[in-house]
């Protein structure tokens, strides 16, 4: 009997870190406070050359349709797997939002500007949350502290498209934060 309760305690364990993972970060309770169960509706990780650079969760009180991206509550939640400088996040998420279509010089300069702003440099286990406001704005959280916010409805759209879009330039991960088949 006292060899089944030892081999019991690894596996409680697992089974606690796995529903606290489970959990959505605080912040979105902030984000959406009448809403139900937050829901993870999708995960994955981001490699370049084999070197995990971040974990990244998509969150959301609602089911997030494919198609209706831009008009429903969702967040993204990343988290780190290595250290990176903040303008070098802000100015590759420019990069990755351009491969939407045309952008404006003067829409790119101020978005990257804001986007200075709001992205510390980050180590490994520092997180960043960007919640959607629908047709709104983007609200972006560090470690969970709000951070501030960007209040314009195309930038939301194009940033949150970085993963979640047609066009982005992670397909596979777009299907595991989304849940589609592959």
């Amino acid at each position: 009997m006292r060899r089944r309760s030892c081999l019991a305690l690894p596996v409680l364990g697992w089974a606690a870190q796995v529903r606290a993972q489970a959990a959505p970060p605080p912040e979105l309770r902030a984000e959406w406070p009448q809403a139900g169960p937050i829901v993870k509706q999708g995960e994955g990780r981001l490699r370049f050359m084999g070197l995990a650079i971040y974990d990244i969760r998509l969150w959301a009180p609602e089911p997030v349709p494919a198609g209706a991206l831009d008009r429903s509550p969702l967040a993204l939640e990343i988290e780190y797997a290595r250290a990176l400088s903040g303008p070098r996040i802000a100015e590759r998420s420019l990069t990755e939002m351009r491969r939407a279509g045309p952008m404006a010089e003067a829409d790119a300069k101020r978005w990257l500007a804001a986007m200075r702003a709001l992205f510390p440099d980050v180590e490994a286990g520092h997180r960043i949350t960007g919640a959607q406001v629908p047709g709104a704005a983007a609200r972006f959280h560090v470690n969970g502290r709000l951070a501030g916010e960007v209040r314009d409805a195309r930038f939301a759209s194009l940033f949150f498209g970085i993963w979640l879009a047609p066009w982005t330039s992670e397909p596979e991960l777009r299907r595991q934060l989304l849940g589609l088949a592959p």
